[in-house]
């Protein structure tokens, strides 16, 4: 399933995706951590966009649009984007780990953990690069 992003039915989709994708299971079989993403404002988006991943061990758990961020007040990573640089990663047209060096993509939690999983990290914008199909 593709979808516009940002919507409910694109973060429905990833979460599909990822839990059919045999090469995502594989390589993210050791990731343990959930996701909080800050999307700001910029261009086409009038206001912060928040989505919520539960990942852990190749799988994803659980996916919410729109949720209150104190409901989810110790999150492993947030990750904070301008709308402009998150569809830019979406698009291929900015690589993620340079999007988080050079702070274009803003990780709150253990940059070592990151680092060590730079596959798992990968293969996430990988699905969510395929499940994107138009940006709003």
């Amino acid at each position: 399933m593709t979808a516009i992003f940002p919507s409910e039915e694109w973060l429905q989709g990833l979460e599909n995706k990822l839990n059919s994708d045999s090469r995502y299971n594989e390589i993210a079989k050791n990731w343990e951590g959930d996701l909080l993403f800050l999307i700001e404002p910029d261009g086409n988006l009038k206001e912060r966009l928040t989505f919520y991943l539960d990942l852990w061990h190749g799988r994803c758990r659980k996916v919410e649009y729109k949720p209150e961020i104190a409901n989810y007040p110790t999150p492993t990573f947030t990750l904070t984007a301008s709308y402009k640089d998150i569809t830019s990663i979406l698009m291929g047209k900015l690589n993620p780990m340079t999007a988080m060096m050079t702070s274009k993509l803003k990780v709150k939690g253990s940059m070592g953990y990151m680092m060590r999983n730079v596959p798992t990290v990968l293969d996430f914008v990988r699905v969510a690069q395929e499940v994107t199909t138009e940006i709003l």
